[in-house]
């Protein structure tokens, strides 16, 4: 589907949704969103995404937002979306899948090439850290574990100064 196939998405508070055509296509055949309620229900990095490369229009009340205006909400909302998005923006380019890891703990739930949300697992539980800030090993330590008893492997996203993201993968090892 090209950007010239435009569909409708409305920010209500914090609940960015669609019920268009396209949205279900693309919920179906790429993953986008989370079906709720007779609604395509999506996070603020997939919403982004599909403003800028899918067509999406994003109104709030009877205004269509200007990409400045998105990121002006989206940040206020979510003060890591700028973080965030660059990660799933690098991971989506290459063919990856991913969803809210919040009830993990994590920034999102990611899966490899090839593997369909909901018929298959996820791998990787992603957080995504700030090269300047510091985690606590109790964090840390929890992430793993999490991870581990959900049979995932931790990934975390360090962006750098100069916007790259560089990934680390931690894995257990039993001696």
């Amino acid at each position: 589907m090209d950007k010239k196939e435009e569909f409708a998405a409305r920010l209500i508070g914090n609940l960015l949704s669609s019920n268009s055509k396209k949205a279900y296509t693309l919920s179906r055949e790429n993953f986008y969103g989370e079906k709720s309620n007779e609604k395509i229900s999506y996070s603020f990095c997939e919403g982004f995404f599909l403003f800028r490369y899918k067509g999406m229009k994003v109104y709030s009340g009877k205004k269509f937002l200007s990409e400045s205006e998105i990121l002006s909400k989206f940040t206020k909302i979510d003060k890591r979306f700028l973080e965030k998005y660059k990660v799933y923006k690098n991971l989506r380019e290459k063919g990856f899948i991913l969803k809210s890891g919040s009830k993990y703990g994590a920034d999102f739930s990611v899966y490899e090439k090839g593997k369909k949300p909901g018929r298959a697992h996820s791998t990787w539980l992603l957080s995504c850290i700030n090269s300047s800030e510091k985690i606590k090993w109790q964090e840390f330590i929890l992430k793993n574990r999490v991870a581990n008893s959900t049979k995932k492997q931790v990934l975390l996203a360090v962006n750098d100064d100069e916007g790259n993201a560089i990934y680390y993968e931690v894995n257990w090892k039993k001696v």
